[in-house]
């Protein structure tokens, strides 16, 4: 009798304890459904996985007593790679819509709504207040942008260049390419040590080639110095005036209150369709996520539909879990660290660069990548600035770029001249270094220590040859 009197305490006990999980998670997805934003402060793991868990069990692969008879059924062969994912298995989106629900995988479609909701809150969050629409796309940028440029075609069926201030950076113009449209480059304009938007060049080419027959503008905010983001203001204005498409890519710009400034100003004084930003690059998540935005809802729902098939459900996965560890206020404080940081960057190198007879380039425009010159090293060794580059390398310093007067790249059969460099011709040849969102100051300080050291090894090999030829 003691035991089935205490067995009957235990179930009831157990299934009290499930009640209550039960309504923690109603109460937690009903705040996150109602309100469509991200939480204040940051969720514990546990809650997290106690409301994915409850995501999950409203997909039917993970009912008890399901009979799957169709060709997709959310099967999973290995345990390992279930709990990997949760147990989410459908991925998102209908063959037809990426943003469709599918009756089968209610958690997942949930969890696909619930993303998109909290991501809009924090683009606008970040500075694009007006925005009213976005999707995360299982693509990166590149992929992304040549969708947006897809979705175009049936609106502008003539149109066969896209006007592109040029920036050098591979997957920006492969994705024009791909999408089947000629680029047309505009070179830009030195001001000062700035790469700028050749806004006369940019107006002067819509006329030679007449509206109709491009599909659109394809402008950059996020790029490494000394290049800055495009005039978007100016751009925008001149789209809405020619009645010309407007697409932006924002790569890795909603970390940048100053690049999300210049979104937000754009489309208030004249067209921008769509922005595109990488999930890695604003939201530490692993590489193969998006987020396109725009400020039609119609619009960006185009997009959506342009996707083919169903789509991976990771991306969207590991962003909300970042967003829900974090909340806002993690998130801001991150959006502040990394501005104390490219402020303690530019400030630290600057120093470096005076001691070893450089400079800072002068490039306020950019408010996350910095360049030191290397003219000095240019100077004494062609071969000098590249071998910089394998030095820092081989030391585990990772992102840092040097970058070589007249370098020369073919892409896709167009051939740029100075590749990397944004120009034909820039003055000298540089290293860029960038202040990006999770930066720490040990990493700073670490990459100076270790520059300062690579400098001082080939200064030591100039002094060494001088010497010699003075000898000989």
């Amino acid at each position: 009798r003691e035991r089935a009197v205490w067995g009957s305490a235990r179930r009831a006990q157990t299934a009290a304890k499930r009640l209550c999980w039960a309504g923690i998670s109603f109460i937690l997805l009903f705040f996150i459904i109602i309100k469509g934003k991200c939480p204040e402060d940051e969720w514990d793991e546990s809650t997290i996985e106690l409301f994915l868990h409850e995501l999950a069990v409203m997909d039917s692969n993970n009912f008890l007593g399901n009979c799957g008879v169709g060709e997709r059924e959310g099967r999973v062969a290995s345990g390992l790679v279930a709990r990997r994912h949760y147990r989410l298995i459908h991925g998102i989106g209908r063959s037809g819509d990426i943003s469709a629900v599918q009756p089968k995988a209610a958690g997942s479609s949930l969890l696909n709504k619930l993303t998109n909701s909290v991501v809009l809150d924090i683009i606008k969050l970040a500075g694009v207040r007006t925005v009213t629409s976005c999707f995360v796309v299982p693509m990166a940028t590149g992929m992304s942008l040549t969708l947006c440029f897809l979705t175009l075609r049936h609106k502008r069926p003539k149109a066969k260049y896209i006007i592109w201030p040029r920036i050098d950076q591979k997957s920006c113009f492969k994705s024009m390419i791909t999408a089947g449209f000629e680029p047309v480059v505009i070179e830009n304009v030195l001001e000062g040590d700035e790469l700028r938007t050749d806004i006369k060049a940019v107006e002067a080419k819509i006329k030679v080639l007449g509206a109709e027959n491009i599909l659109c503008v394809h402008s950059t905010t996020s790029c490494f110095a000394p290049r800055v983001p495009d005039r978007l203001e100016e751009l925008a204005v001149i789209c809405a005036n020619y009645d010309i498409p407007h697409i932006v890519n924002n790569a890795y710009g909603v970390q940048s209150s100053k690049c999300m400034h210049l979104i937000q100003q754009g489309a208030r004084v004249g067209r921008i369709d769509a922005f595109v930003q990488s999930l890695d690059k604003n939201f530490m998540v692993p590489v193969g996520g998006a987020i396109i935005a725009g400020f039609s809802e119609s619009f960006i729902q185009e997009i959506s539909k342009m996707y083919p098939g169903r789509a991976s459900a990771s991306p969207s996965l590991d962003v909300l879990i970042t967003l829900l560890s974090l909340g806002t206020s993690g998130y801001k404080q991150l959006l502040k660290e990394r501005k104390e940081m490219f402020s303690y960057l530019s400030s630290e190198l600057k120093k470096l660069a005076d001691i070893h007879n450089e400079r800072l380039l002068d490039t306020p425009h950019n408010p996350i990548s910095l360049a030191m010159s290397l003219k000095n090293l240019d100077e004494n060794n062609d071969a000098a600035v590249t071998q910089l580059g394998s030095m820092l390398f081989t030391r585990q310093v990772s992102g840092a770029r040097v970058v070589p007067c007249g370098s020369v790249q073919t892409v896709n059969n167009y051939t740029f001249e100075g590749f990397m460099s944004h120009t034909n011709d820039y003055p000298c040849a540089y290293l860029n270094a960038a202040s990006a969102i999770g930066i720490k100051k040990q990493d700073v300080d670490i990459f100076l220590k270790r520059l300062d050291k690579c400098l001082k090894t080939f200064r030591k090999e100039v002094k060494k040859e001088e010497t010699k030829m003075q000898i000989l």
